[in-house]
């Protein structure tokens, strides 16, 4: 009988960490397409009110939350011979593709309350892949250096799927159809996207199987991390992080188009330059926080991103290529962020999990997510502050000098002020680099003396899965 392995999880080459990321390709299109396109979409498109739409968005989102740390409870307590996170991204994926099919069923009849009724059914499938991908990742790339690869590879390739759903308007425009029917088809292209990524995560990448001794779960034991100071520092800086620029992604397209003077086409350009430039924004902040430190990358790329921002409004308006850099430098550093954030998550579970014994990764993403659906949920309402200065979205409409002037304030002040919060929440941070490797070594000594357990061993037979064991 072989032995459980209790060292570094396998499978770590650059093929399979890709291989790994690729189900963020309908991932982060599907984020991309919520933040900036499926506002306007229904918004404009549909006819819905401006206010109805930020409303059900907003509401959607803030109620999603408590979904999430359950989502988050249950993976961690998942235990099956085909791991926890595995089987959860195989539940969530039809439920995600089912939820993206009723949003094309959406027309000028859906109510406030059937909008949302859509939005909530999206999101608990989008929770459900997103989730146990993100942990999946945390225990794939356990040690400081080796999560920075594997999220700026998942954040890095997700870039792929962002690009794509911007790629697909343009063409459609070219081909003379609506910018409605582009929306439904960056919809059409993430519901066939998401099956053929996900089988590639599902037959090409081990999932370490974390052992446990068996104990009860309790609700009120996950309150203990809403009092650990680096889940609160990790939870504002996400609010954050996530606000500032999901402010802007909300704003984006009426801003360059009323107030820049940009087509949409020229509009969708500029955006899928940002986007890309998370191709060299994500590794190259990972490779930054390998040698500085997570904490510190993560507030050189906050202050880089807010001084870059506010450059934009000086820039000559209907200029393309003046735009261009400072695009580029904003979306690198924008996915920078993103990766620091996510592999600070990690990086935190595994100091919680040495304190006391449990997995926590399930739910230190959930708390993550929810935190980011909070932004989310806020960033949604400047189309409701928009409304009450009078600004006026549905296609067609002729704005006052004023309300683009309001436009151009709202849209610039609000990603600067949030996202330089999000690097100052981690001054002071004392997991350095050093403290995660002891910790990571605490936890390998421990976990291999767990592992020689003759339950243990027989579960690692079984699998043929690594083993991550607890005391």
């Amino acid at each position: 009988m072989s032995k459980a392995k209790a060292a570094t999880p396998p499978g770590l080459s650059l093929p399979s960490v890709l291989a790994f990321a690729s189900a963020s390709i309908p991932i982060q299109a599907l984020v991309l397409a919520i933040s900036v396109h499926l506002p306007r979409y229904f918004a404009s498109h549909i006819g819905l009110e401006l206010a109805v739409v930020g409303a059900a968005f907003a509401m959607v989102r803030l109620v999603d939350i408590p979904i999430d740390a359950v989502l988050g409870m249950g993976m961690d307590r998942t235990r099956t011979r085909f791991g926890r996170y595995r089987l959860w991204l195989i539940l969530g994926t039809p439920v995600l593709m089912a939820g993206l099919y009723l949003i094309l069923k959406a027309n000028t009849s859906t109510s406030q309350l059937g909008l949302s009724g859509m939005l909530l059914f999206l999101y608990i499938g989008y929770s459900m892949v997103y989730l146990s991908h993100l942990a999946w990742g945390g225990v794939l790339g356990p040690t400081y250096q080796q999560r920075n690869r594997v999220f700026g590879a998942v954040i890095g390739l997700g870039v792929a799927g962002a690009v794509a759903v911007l790629v697909i308007p343009i063409v459609m425009q070219k081909l003379h159809y609506s910018d409605g029917e582009g929306v439904r088809a960056m919809i059409w292209f993430i519901i066939l996207a998401l099956p053929v990524t996900v089988s590639v995560v599902l037959f090409t990448t081990p999932e370490p199987l974390t052992v446990e001794a068996p104990h009860k779960i309790r609700l009120r034991d996950y309150l203990v991390l809403l009092r650990r100071g680096n889940v609160i520092r990790l939870l504002a800086a996400d609010v954050c992080a996530t606000l500032g620029p999901g402010w802007m992604a909300a704003l984006y397209l009426f801003y360059f188009k009323d107030s820049r003077g940009f087509d949409t086409t020229s509009a969708n350009l500029l955006l899928m330059i940002y986007i890309a430039a998370g191709f060299a924004g994500a590794p190259g902040v990972a490779w930054l926080g390998n040698r500085i430190g997570k904490h510190r990358a993560l507030m050189a790329a906050t202050t880089v991103y807010s001084v870059g921002l506010m450059i934009l409004p000086f820039l000559p308006r209907s200029n393309f290529l003046a735009f261009v850099p400072g695009m580029f430098v904003v979306g690198a550093m924008q996915s920078g962020i993103t990766v620091m954030i996510r592999a600070l998550t990690g990086d935190i579970a595994d100091e919680i999990r040495l304190d006391n014994g449990r997995e926590w990764m399930g739910l230190m993403y959930a708390l993550t997510i929810g935190s980011s659906k909070i932004a989310s949920g806020l960033s949604a309402l400047t189309f409701v502050l928009l409304a009450t200065i009078g600004y006026q979205a549905k296609a067609g409409a002729v704005n006052t000098p004023q309300a683009i002037e309001a436009l151009q304030l709202i849209y610039v002040t609000g990603p600067i002020f949030f996202v330089m919060i999000a690097g100052a929440c981690f001054i002071g941070y004392k997991l350095t680099p050093e403290r995660h490797a002891d910790i990571r070594e605490q936890l390998a000594r421990r976990d291999a003396t767990y592992g020689e357990s003759p339950a243990v061993q027989g579960l690692a037979a079984s699998t043929g899965e690594p083993i991550i064991g607890h005391p």
